[in-house]
């Protein structure tokens, strides 16, 4: 596990968007925008169960977040480490980003989703960080 930098901390938790990219079956990759927060050194994500980026960190769990600075946008950091697919209970962490990213009332579209939407989070624990 490698630690966070301060400066990688700040710009997870001003909730900027990150890239994710995860790998295909066939080895190329797959990006997606993604919300992100923090859980001490490891970063958080919410998304659907099925979608295409949890069943590559099943089957591969190598992954890849890149996230800038926007006052200054070729000021960046990449984080490589594992992910894990965890159970999100009540989708509680989906609605808590949503209110992170959209503000009082955010997590609504969460909360309101049907029954057999599943939501997950996605657990990458970092080996690698780059301030660039």
């Amino acid at each position: 596990m490698s630690e966070l930098p301060e400066f990688a901390r700040t710009l997870i938790d001003a909730g900027h968007i990150v890239a994710m990219a995860t790998v295909n079956p066939d080895g190329s990759p797959q990006t997606s925008p993604v919300w992100a927060d923090r859980d001490g050194e490891d970063v958080l994500i919410s998304t659907a169960a099925g979608r295409r980026k949890v069943t590559n960190i099943e089957r591969d769990p190598r992954v890849s977040l890149s996230v800038w600075d926007p006052a200054d946008n070729e000021t960046y950091v990449e984080i490589r480490g594992t992910a894990v697919v965890e159970a999100d209970p009540g989708r509680a962490f989906a609605i808590a980003l949503g209110e992170k990213y959209d503000g009082p009332g955010g997590g609504d579209a969460f909360r309101d989703l049907p029954p057999d939407v599943t939501r997950v989070i996605l657990r990458v624990t970092p080996s690698h960080v780059v301030v660039a």
